[in-house]
């Protein structure tokens, strides 16, 4: 009897660890992989394309795979920076697409966005 009364509190409680672990996590590779993308964005030579190489390539190393991940870039292409400006790569996906439930229960309306800023570095 006072198995059928906790059992469900006790699942919807481990369902919801199960889902903020995950959000934190992909929340982490997000933020890690911005910054990645920004660390080659700031080179001298850079191209869109390797900016969204690397942040692609970050997203799905190790047992983590992000594939649904958009990424912006402000320049939109970063060779179009001077010196010292500020480049931007921002990530958003939405956790309905990076959950491991099948039906998310409390954040499946949520976005998780990361964004990493840095200078440009060239030759003056």
């Amino acid at each position: 009897m006072e198995f059928a009364i906790v059992a469900p509190i006790f699942v919807i409680f481990v369902f919801g660890m199960i889902e903020y672990g995950r959000m934190v996590m992909v929340q982490q590779i997000l933020t890690n992989a911005s910054r990645e993308g920004a660390r080659i964005a700031v080179l001298e030579g850079s191209t869109r394309q390797e900016v969204i190489d690397a942040v692609v390539d970050y997203c799905n190393t190790g047992r983590v795979s992000i594939t649904d991940a958009a990424v912006d870039l402000d320049p939109t292409d970063p060779a179009t920076a001077e010196y010292g400006d500020p480049v931007t790569v921002t990530l958003n996906v939405a956790f309905r697409e990076v959950s491991w439930l099948p039906a998310p229960m409390y954040l499946g309306a949520t976005n998780l966005t990361a964004a990493s800023v840095m200078r440009k570095e060239s030759s003056q």
